[in-house]
């Protein structure tokens, strides 16, 4: 079907948009329907606005994000919902929604807004029904192996992390008989962390490694940015327990007038100042990070997989330890202090040699959907023109 013969019309008369309901975090009860915002997932509520599947794209704040839901849910009123798809298939219409870049119609003079009314007229061509179903399902092929990927991701890391627990909080790692050290009588003595088998050590964060606090590159320096090296602020941290790829990037002058602050791959960050202080992610390439974020660059790069757990466990900890400003904050020199249970290396080693394959596994997951990505970026503007024939 060539785009000669979509239908020419406007946005108003293929799907009716609905501002979403407030829901203040006072009001909400943990449950299974997600709470969609502008930029997506929010949260989990006892209770559902709309039918599924639907379409939300946001309104106020992030405008053009555009998500699909298969369950019943509840918009935030920081979105718009489609409340009649008029015949058309959900699932294209979540990717068409994309193509308009619906965040050219912003009309708020401060918070970005978008105005439902204001885009109703927009001219549009659109398939038939049969079209957009197959359109749908290329596209959507992507996504679900993009998410099938995410899954697994997270089913390596709780994997990753049941051996750290037994092994390091239930201290049942196996003894040199190959039986659960603790429960079969295994000496623990005491220390600064309570109670820890015989052999192992408190050392300090900065002990295991060199503490490099980030900083952005100056405004008074043209051309720092460019595509070259991560840059590393707490908007790239996310669910993924590696970073490999950055919002923005810098080039070789930003580089060169920050490389001391360079840190290597497999380093473990931690954003130490503002509302998301304790995330913590391993680096995937060498990268600079900004000023909200300190790097452990350890002197033994290979037991990266237990760092980063230990640290990320520690997310309690953190927020204590910065509770009482106006602005949390973790410093260079609290954070190089804050003490971290070091075992034997030969335990060490082989939770390690245990772990790492999970890590390594995240980490091809992660590549191959960036490459995914990019294939469903570079055919939905194509697939949504009728540039491609999809009945060829």
């Amino acid at each position: 079907m060539s785009c000669n013969e979509w239908k020419e019309t406007i946005l108003g008369d293929v799907i009716s948009l609905k501002r979403g309901y407030d829901l203040p975090q006072n009001k909400r009860v943990d449950g299974k329907y997600p709470i969609i915002a502008s930029n997506g997932v929010t949260g989990y509520h006892n209770e559902m606005k709309v039918k599924g599947p639907g379409v939300t794209t946001g309104r106020s704040g992030t405008l053009g994000k555009t998500f699909y839901i298969d369950s019943d849910f509840w918009p935030l009123n920081t979105s718009l919902y489609v409340n009649d798809f008029k015949g058309n298939n959900p699932k294209f219409i979540c990717y068409f929604l994309r193509v308009l870049e619906l965040n050219r119609f912003n009309a708020g003079s401060g918070v970005p807004t978008l105005n439902r009314n204001h885009i109703n007229s927009i001219q549009v061509k659109i398939p038939n029904l049969e079209n957009q179903e197959k359109i749908a399902n290329i596209l959507s092929s992507l996504d679900d192996k993009i998410e099938l990927n995410n899954e697994m991701n997270k089913t390596l890391e709780e994997m990753a992390q049941s051996i750290f627990k037994r092994w390091f909080v239930d201290f049942e790692f196996p003894n040199e008989d190959g039986q659960p050290y603790k429960s079969s009588g295994g000496e623990m003595v005491d220390s600064e962390l309570g109670m820890i088998p015989k052999g192992w050590e408190v050392q300090c964060i900065g002990d295991i490694g060199n503490v490099i606090t980030g900083k952005t590159p100056s405004a008074k320096v043209e051309g720092s940015y460019g595509d070259e090296c991560n840059f590393i602020t707490p908007r790239d941290i996310t669910d993924s327990p590696i970073i490999l790829n950055t919002e923005r990037k810098l080039s070789s002058i930003g580089i060169n007038n920050l490389k001391k602050n360079l840190v290597c791959k497999n380093s473990i960050g931690v954003s130490c100042i503002g509302s998301n202080l304790g995330e913590v992610y391993i680096t995937g390439e060498n990268s600079i990070t900004n000023q909200q974020i300190n790097t452990v660059v350890l002197d033994e790069s290979h037991i990266y997989p237990y760092v980063y757990i230990y640290l990320k466990n520690m997310k309690n900890e953190f927020l204590n330890m910065a509770g009482g400003s106006a602005v949390p904050i973790i410093n260079k020199t609290s954070f190089s202090g804050i003490n971290i249970l070091m075992p034997d290396m030969y335990i060490l080693n082989k939770f390690v040699q245990s772990t790492t394959c999970y890590f390594e596994r995240i980490e091809e997951n992660l590549k191959e959907n960036e490459s995914l990505i990019a294939l469903r970026d570079s055919l939905l503007p194509k697939l949504m023109s009728g540039e491609i024939d999809i009945n060829l």
